[in-house]
C-alpha cells in the first residue's frame, strides 16, 4: 500500500513531497516523489497521560473516537476502575483495548486507594503492583499521587517504586505545587514526569531538575496557557496530554487541538510535533511508529499544519479512520460493577449546627486545586443549608461501597440556583458526589445515582435526567457518539439550573480528590490537602 503527501519527518526536521509504502504493518519505503496531492503525512498523535475511564467510554469505544483526531496511542492510567474493582478492573481495560488496533499502553495504578482517608472498592498493595508490572501489557508505574509518602519514605510506596525499577519501567509523577527540596527528594526517588504544574515557574523548576513536564488540557483541568511558553526552549522534555476528557469534548478534538493552539502562538512545527508525537514514544519506549523506515506504519494524514484536521489515520498500516468515518468496529464486552449502598433519607443530609462560620471549598475554573474560604453559615431549623444567593451550596460524598452516613461540606462557584447535580464519577475512589440548592434536591439526585448503580445526573423539582454508567459505575455501555450527545444534553441542563462552570460534572468529580490541595471532601469528612489531615466544617 502506498500513500502520498507532504511527508513531515519530525525526527530529521524535514518536509518534502513523497510517497510512503506500507508492507506487513511496517514502513517499507519512504521516497521523495513529485505529485499534486495537497495533504500532510505526520506521525500519529500520542496522549501522554489519560484516564480512559473519564471519557465515560470503555477503551474500545474511546479508540473509535480518538482515531478521528489522528490519535494512535495513549499512555493510560487505569486507576479509576482500579479503585472500584482492583486488578480485575485493570485486566478488563487491557483485554477490551486489545479488541482494537489502537495502541493503549496501560500502567500499574500506584495509588489504590489514592489515600487512607477515603473508602475505595479495592486495594492494590506492593505485591499487587509487582504482579501487574510483571505483565508485559503493563508499560509503567502510573502516577505516584502519594508524594508525601515518597518524601517521607513510606515503606509501601518505596516498594512500589522499587518494583518498577526492577522491571525497568518508568514511574509517572503527580506533584501539584511541589517545589524546592521536597521536589528534589521526589525526583531522586526515581520519578521523572509531572502533569500537575499550574504555574510557569513550577514547570521551569521541574524541567531544570530533570523532569519531563506535560502540558495538560482536559475537560476541567487546563495548564496550556501557563506552560506553553516553556515549550520553545524545553521541547525535548515536554509532552501533551488530556488527563481527563469527557465524551462531548472527545467528539470534537483531542491532541490535535493542542498542536493547533501551539502553532497559532508561532511555535516551530517540528518542536510542536516532537512534543505531540515523538517524546511520549521515546520516554515510555512505546511500540509506536515515528514515520521512519522500518517503523510500525502509524501515521495520520492531515489537511494542513495549522489546524491538524485528520483526513485519514493508520495504525500498523491499517486504515482506522477515513474522511469522517471511524473504521474501528464495535466490540461486545461484559458489564462489571461494584455498587453496594441503599437509598438515602432526607435526614441523612442534615448538618446539625448552630455555628456562625464554616469552611467552604472554593472551586476554581479550569483547575483541580481549590481554595479554603471562611464564610457565614446559613442556618434553618438547626440545619446549615445552601445559601443560593451567595452561591455557597451544600455538597455531599456518599460511600457507594457500604451503607455509611454521607459526609457533608459546602462549596462556592458552582452557581446552581435550583436543583442538584450528582455523579458516581468522583476521583479517585468514585463514591457518589453531589451538590445542590437544597437538601431535597441533593437527596433526589443521590438516590437517582443509587437506583441506576452509577451515572451522572441533574434533577429539579420538575424533572430528572441521568446518563447511566453501568460499567464500574464510571463508564457507559453505549457507543461514543451516543454518550457524547447524552452528556452534552446533561451538561446543558446543569447550566440551565444555574451552573456557571465550563465543565460542571468534571469539576464536581475532582472535589473528592484529596491529593490535590487545598480543601476537598471524602466520604469520611472534610480534608485539608495541604496538611494531609481531616479538618472541621465548623470554625
Amino acid at each position: 500500500m502506498k500513500i502520498q503527501g507532504h511527508i513531515v519527518n519530525v525526527v530529521n526536521k524535514q518536509i518534502f513531497k513523497g510517497e510512503i509504502t506500507f508492507k506487513d504493518g511496517k514502513i517499507a519505503a519512504i521516497n521523495k516523489k513529485e505529485h499534486n496531492v495537497n495533504q500532510y503525512i505526520i506521525p500519529g498523535f500520542v496522549d501522554a497521560h489519560i484516564h480512559i475511564e473519564s471519557s465515560m467510554l470503555v477503551p474500545s469505544e474511546f479508540a473509535r473516537l480518538a482515531v478521528c483526531h489522528g490519535t494512535v496511542a495513549t499512555v493510560s492510567d487505569p486507576h479509576e476502575i482500579a479503585n472500584v474493582l482492583g486488578v480485575e478492573g485493570v485486566e478488563f481495560m487491557i483485554e477490551n483495548g486489545k479488541q482494537t488496533p489502537f495502541k493503549f499502553n496501560f500502567g500499574a495504578p500506584s495509588c489504590v486507594p489514592a489515600t487512607q482517608f477515603e473508602s475505595a472498592g479495592a486495594v492494590i498493595d506492593s505485591e499487587g503492583i509487582k504482579q501487574l508490572l510483571a505483565n508485559p501489557d503493563i508499560a509503567y508505574l502510573a502516577e505516584m499521587m502519594n508524594y508525601p509518602g515518597v518524601i517521607h519514605n513510606d515503606p509501601e510506596v518505596i516498594k512500589k517504586i522499587a518494583w518498577a525499577k526492577h522491571y525497568n519501567k518508568p514511574v509517572d509523577g503527580h506533584a501539584p505545587g511541589l517545589r524546592s527540596d521536597d521536589l528534589s527528594t521526589y525526583i531522586q526517588a526515581g520519578i521523572f514526569t509531572d502533569h500537575e504544574c499550574f504555574t510557569y515557574d513550577e514547570g521551569l523548576e521541574k524541567l531544570q531538575k530533570g523532569m519531563k513536564v506535560l502540558i495538560r488540557e482536559g475537560s476541567a483541568a487546563k495548564n496550556f496557557e501557563a506552560l506553553i511558553d516553556l515549550l520553545p526552549e524545553h521541547f525535548e522534555n515536554m509532552m501533551f496530554c488530556s488527563d481527563d476528557k469527557h465524551p462531548d469534548d472527545l467528539l470534537i478534538h483531542h491532541i490535535n487541538k493542542l498542536c493547533a493552539r501551539a502553532i497559532a502562538k508561532g511555535i516551530d512545527i517540528f518542536k510542536v510535533l516532537q512534543v505531540a508525537c515523538v517524546n511520549p514514544v521515546r520516554h515510555y519506549n512505546l511500540d509506536v511508529g515515528l514515520l521512519q523506515l522500518g517503523d510500525a506504519a502509524d501515521c495520520v494524514i492531515v489537511e494542513d499544519l495549522k489546524n491538524f484536521k485528520a483526513l485519514q489515520t493508520y495504525i500498523n498500516g491499517e486504515l482506522v479512520y477515513d474522511h469522517g468515518e471511524s473504521k474501528i468496529q464495535q466490540t461486545p464486552f461484559r458489564i462489571l460493577n461494584n455498587f453496594n449502598t441503599d437509598k438515602k433519607s432526607l435526614s441523612d443530609f442534615k448538618v446539625a449546627s448552630n455555628t456562625s462560620k464554616i469552611r467552604v471549598i472554593e472551586a476554581l475554573e479550569g483547575q483541580l486545586v481549590t481554595n479554603e474560604l471562611i464564610e457565614d453559615a446559613l442556618i434553618e431549623e438547626d440545619n446549615i443549608i445552601s445559601n443560593v444567593e451567595k452561591d455557597i451550596l451544600k455538597m455531599t460524598v456518599v460511600n457507594r461501597y457500604n451503607n455509611d452516613k454521607p459526609a457533608m461540606a459546602f462549596i462556592k462557584n458552582f452557581g446552581l440556583k435550583k436543583g442538584a447535580i450528582a455523579s458516581s464519577v468522583g476521583h479517585d475512589s468514585h463514591n457518589i458526589i453531589a451538590v445542590g440548592a437544597n437538601d431535597d434536591m441533593i437527596c433526589k439526585a443521590v438516590n437517582l445515582i443509587i437506583e441506576n448503580r452509577g451515572g451522572i445526573c441533574a434533577v429539579s423539582e420538575t424533572e430528572s435526567q441521568i446518563v447511566p454508567l453501568p460499567v464500574a459505575g464510571i463508564m457507559s455501555d453505549q457507543d461514543g457518539k451516543t454518550i457524547g450527545k447524552q452528556y452534552a444534553e446533561l451538561d446543558k441542563l446543569a447550566k440551565q439550573l444555574g451552573s456557571t462552570l465550563h465543565a460542571p460534572y468534571m469539576t464536581l468529580s475532582f472535589m473528592a480528590l484529596l491529593v490535590i490541595p487545598s480543601l476537598k471532601l471524602s466520604d469520611k469528612g472534610l480534608f485539608n490537602g495541604t496538611t494531609f489531615q481531616f479538618t472541621t466544617l465548623e470554625v
